[in-house]
């Protein structure tokens, strides 16, 4: 890693591409859940997806805006790999609009999601869609009229519970970072990229990811979700059925629901984009399982895609009139999809606060983890613990 990238405040860019997932999971930890994982149980089972961070964490104490304490960073989702340029269709839902994700407009227009996804804290989604635009524009040529041009969807929620997000400290070489190690395989958890700072149900939050497999008479299509988790409250936490907040009542952050979610979808399954709207939507019932109702202060805003009907999005010359073959999915085959999205959205939400490590932030601000002792006792109590 450049010595430039880490300049001038001490930060951790943490390279997934050197990272094996070494903490445990929900699952490890006894959680039961329903549906088969794939084999990463991550958002990069589906074949293609890549994954990068930067995490920026440095200093401690008094808050001193444009100082620190600095708690936050961006995570990127690429639907086909950093190395190609072929869009894919996309679809997005907000479930509550306290919250901002950029390019939503021509995805909602044209179904097609061309480019990242970012997902960063609230006061640096300008400068992230600044630096997505500049990578993109020295990776694709101009268009058959001569046009580089593109409108970028990045995504946040607000991190200002335990970072300095007036000082902006997400800087465009921090974007840069997160897309260029972007890779496929296992996906950090947690405290990660623009999961950093986060809060979930009171507990720290972050990153956290899963997947399904659909058996064969399904089409063995794969589901991955990528969710950035900082909503909820305490009381209404449940994990596997059981009101787990309740068990854990010390600690608490807020008197109210507060705070946002990302959740991106990725599928192999060929849906076209209002298919794939119609995917965004089952998300909030997997936030349901965990407890959430979308309270006023939060945005709850989803996105999912598909990988499949490569080259059928954009021409493969500049015939841009050419009729695109395509292949889709009848809308009375998409039940086994709902259930996938729904059971995975579930878990990785528990997955980011287990992987999530207690942190302390601004003005010595402290969030606990989710103890994991105490939500296996908690499972154990109501006989659903798994192992």
């Amino acid at each position: 890693m450049r010595r430039s990238l880490c300049s001038p405040i001490l930060l951790f860019c943490l390279l997934a591409s050197s990272f094996s997932q070494t903490k445990p999971r929900a699952r490890d930890l006894g959680v039961p859940f329903d549906g088969t994982p794939g084999h990463l149980n991550a958002i990069t089972d589906v074949k293609g997806v890549e994954v990068g961070h930067t995490t920026l964490i440095s200093g401690s104490g008094k808050l001193k805006v444009g100082e620190g304490p600095v708690r936050t960073g961006v995570t990127a989702v690429i639907p086909r790999g950093k190395d190609s340029l072929d869009p894919v269709f996309g679809a997005w839902f907000t479930l509550n609009g306290n919250g901002e994700m950029t390019g939503t407009t021509w995805l909602e227009d044209s179904g097609i999601l061309d480019g990242p996804v970012m997902i960063t804290n609230t006061h640096s989604v300008g400068v992230v869609r600044d630096a997505v635009i500049a990578w993109r524009i020295k990776k694709a040529p101009p268009d058959s009229e001569g046009y580089s041009w593109s409108l970028p969807v990045v995504a946040e929620t607000a991190d200002n519970d335990l970072n300095d997000m007036n000082g902006f400290h997400v800087k465009p070489e921090h974007v840069f970072h997160a897309l260029n190690t972007a890779h496929g395989g296992a996906v950090e958890e947690g405290n990660v990229g623009g999961g950093t700072g986060m809060i979930c149900n009171e507990f720290k939050g972050g990153i956290g990811t899963s997947s399904r497999v659909l058996d064969a008479k399904a089409g063995g299509y794969t589901v991955g979700v990528l969710v950035q988790c900082n909503y909820g409250a305490r009381d209404q936490l449940r994990i596997a059925g059981i009101n787990v907040g309740r068990e854990i009542p010390e600690h608490t952050v807020f008197k109210e629901d507060v705070g946002s979610i990302i959740v991106i979808v990725a599928t192999d399954a060929p849906l076209i984009p209002t298919q794939l709207k119609r995917i965004a939507k089952k998300v909030s019932l997997g936030l349901g399982r965990d407890g959430s109702y979308s309270g006023d202060g939060s945005g709850d805003i989803f996105l999912a895609f598909s990988t499949a009907n490569p080259g059928a999005v954009s021409p493969k010359s500049n015939d841009t009139k050419g009729v695109h073959q395509l292949t889709m999915l009848p809308n009375d085959s998409l039940n086994p999809i709902f259930l996938a999205t729904v059971q995975a959205t579930e878990e990785a939400v528990v997955n980011a606060m287990i992987a999530a490590e207690t942190m302390k932030g601004i003005n010595d601000h402290e969030v606990i983890a989710l103890p994991h002792d105490r939500l296996r006792e908690a499972l154990k109590k109501h006989d659903r613990l798994a192992k």
